[in-house]
């Protein structure tokens, strides 16, 4: 009997450091506050990550963003995203978008299938499924936050001071290139954090003004947080800013000089 909790301990061991690791962990929480043009609340957002019920083996993350107060009135939105993702190659095995954007919609699942790396594509709304071919150690919309929280370091970047990501999303395959702007100090409704101020290239023309109209400041610490986001629109701007989190994996560190 002693030997069965000698093995028990090693293994606790174990997965602590493993968990250690990694810049996330099951039952984390955030909530951020969406700002139209900066001088009112349009929305809000929160991401849970969870263990999947069904698989032990995977993570379940869900995102949701939705209008609040005024701006209901014109142009409603419900946005869910899911990844059900591997925990410890951090690649996605489903997921969800069902979104409801000011009376457009979209419901799709994805299913991925790491062994043959294709994709099933199942359109809700359209009532078809499709299956295509997505390149090695894709993410989809939502593994790739925990993917790159998980990975981003200063030492990985190119010379041009970039890093790219390999992508599926829908029905087409992708490269997601993040540019490294600056270190700097960020003040906060939390403290002072220092920050990775670092540059997602998002297609300009339908929603953005331009290729570099996404800044992000992440965390210099180990949870590598979202803590700012800003976004040049058509049409003005957005900004989110993290209001709330709980149960992070790495202590949350606050520059106190």
């Amino acid at each position: 009997m002693k030997y069965y909790f000698i093995i028990l301990l090693f293994l606790s061991v174990i997965n602590s450091n493993a968990q250690s690791k990694m810049a996330f962990k099951s039952g984390e929480w955030f909530k951020y506050k969406l700002s139209y043009s900066g001088w009112f609340k349009a929305g809000e957002a929160t991401v849970n990550l969870i263990e999947d019920i069904n698989n032990n083996e995977l993570l379940h993350a869900k995102m949701i963003g939705k209008s609040t107060g005024p701006i209901n009135l014109f142009f409603k939105v419900y946005d869910r995203y899911e990844s059900f993702f591997h925990k410890d190659k951090i690649l996605p095995n489903k997921f969800v978008r069902n979104i409801y954007e000011g009376g457009y919609t979209k419901n799709i699942e994805i299913l991925f299938n790491q062994k043959s790396k294709t994709a099933k594509v199942k359109d809700y709304k359209k009532n078809s499924s499709e299956v295509f071919s997505f390149k090695n150690k894709s993410q989809d919309m939502v593994s790739v936050f925990y993917y790159l929280r998980n990975t981003f370091s200063l030492d990985k970047l190119d010379d041009s001071n970039e890093i790219s990501i390999d992508m599926f999303f829908d029905s087409e395959n992708y490269k997601l290139k993040i540019k490294y702007l600056s270190t700097e100090v960020l003040n906060t409704n939390f403290g002072k954090i220092l920050c990775y101020k670092i540059q997602p290239y998002v297609q300009s023309g339908r929603v953005f003004k331009k290729n570099e109209s996404l800044t992000m400041w992440i965390t210099a610490d180990k949870n590598r947080i979202p803590i700012k986001i800003k976004a040049d629109l058509l049409v003005g701007s957005i900004r989110i800013d993290l209001e709330s989190f709980s149960n992070l994996n790495n202590p949350f560190e606050i520059k106190f000089d």
